[in-house]
């Protein structure tokens, strides 16, 4: 399984997970729902995803990652076919439950294979390599839903080009598979003898892993829970097309596309604990920003700032994840991304919360506080845990 195959796959699964932020306005006028409750899309894909990490994770050690990954896009091509075609509000939330369950196959094991095939001192610039196809899926997510949301064929449609997306990759797959099928097949050996259960104790048992998984988790409530409303917030406060919005909100990704493709300068000259508390005040700053700002086109400048931001951040992050316990290093990805989308749930459902009831100010403001927090902490943790070694 090559990198650019496993980046195709991760570019579909991270536009579903970014693809229904802008489209909430639309699915809210077409169910009769608030936005909050619109989001509940948004929110139970997210509870799925980072709950099924946890049995996907150790089955990807005991049964092959590659294997799990191909299976998880057809589950995948399906699960967004079956939301296209959802007739109401209440069975679209229960196809992106599936969606969730399907998608939680992808990235995290993509992201243990890596760690099983390449040297730590190569490994953020290869898995900034697989983060180019997060990050452009994430910015196609965004896109096409503001895109989508103000067409005539709606958001069904959507759903429907992200299911025949996964179809071909999974097809790529399962060809390149049985060329190679040696090379991807085999899971790691040692792992395959532990219980599941014990796998999952064992990470959580680890010192450093807990710090891992607590970052991880604020970013997923300060930062992924409050960038789901920025299309909404824009649309709102500016007065601008979904379509605008989702555009300018979608630069985010760009500057994680920067990040990515200026990672191997960046990791030899700043290293890893300056790029973490960077990323958090630039990630504050840039929530600051959005709220003062009346200039409505300056939103986009901002998002890729953040987005710049955010990957200092997380992908020193997910490289500290793939090193957790590398005999177990699916169930330790995995437990990375349940902490992750967990964190992502409880963020969107409290920011939901919150803009029902008492607007966007508190949700930019408790971010702009929290990440620069956030960073700092953990940039603490990795001089203290080189100190140690």
């Amino acid at each position: 399984m090559t990198v650019p195959l496993l980046a195709g796959a991760a570019f579909f699964s991270a536009a579903a997970l970014r693809i229904c932020d802008a489209m909430l306005p639309r699915l809210a006028s077409d169910f009769s729902v608030t936005p909050g409750t619109a989001g509940q899309v948004i929110i139970w894909f997210a509870v799925a995803y980072g709950l099924v990490q946890l049995l996907f994770g150790p089955m990807g050690d005991r049964y092959g990652k590659a294997r799990l990954v191909r299976l998880a896009l057809a589950g995948c091509a399906g699960a967004s076919l079956a939301s296209a075609l959802a007739p109401d509000f209440q069975v679209l939330v229960w196809t992106r439950v599936a969606w969730g369950i399907a998608a939680a196959g992808v990235i995290p094991l993509a992201m243990a294979w890596i760690g099983d095939t390449v040297p730590y001192d190569q490994r953020q610039v290869t898995l900034a390599r697989l983060l180019t196809g997060t990050i452009s899926g994430m910015m196609a997510g965004q896109l096409a839903g503001g895109f989508f949301a103000e067409s005539a064929v709606g958001w069904r449609a959507a759903f429907l080009s992200l299911s025949v997306g996964y179809s071909v990759v999974a097809l790529l797959l399962v060809a390149q598979a049985r060329q190679v099928h040696a090379s991807i097949a085999a899971p790691v050996a040692a792992a395959s003898r532990v219980p599941m259960s014990q796998q999952l104790l064992y990470v959580l048992r680890l010192p450093w892993a807990r710090v891992v998984l607590l970052a991880v988790l604020a970013e997923g409530f300060f930062l992924l829970g409050p960038l789901s409303y920025l299309p909404t917030y824009l649309h709102v406060r500016h007065e601008l097309p979904l379509s605008t919005a989702s555009a300018l909100a979608a630069l985010n990704a760009v500057g994680g596309l920067v990040y990515a493709f200026t990672a191997r300068h960046i990791v030899a000259r700043f290293g890893e604990w300056r790029m973490v508390l960077a990323g958090g005040w630039l990630m504050g700053i840039g929530f600051l920003a959005w709220w003062i700002s009346t200039v409505p086109l300056l939103s986009g400048l901002i998002a890729l700032v953040v987005g710049f931001g955010t990957f200092l951040y997380h992908n020193t992050l997910q490289t500290h994840a793939t090193q957790m316990v590398p005999a177990a290093r699916g169930t330790s990805v995995a437990v990375f991304a349940s902490f992750l989308f967990t964190g992502q749930a409880l963020g969107v459902t409290a920011a939901g919360y919150v803009v029902d009831r008492f607007g966007f100010t508190p949700v930019l403001l408790s971010a702009a506080v929290a990440l620069p927090f956030v960073g700092r902490s953990f940039a603490r943790g990795l001089q203290r845990r080189s100190a140690g070694d």
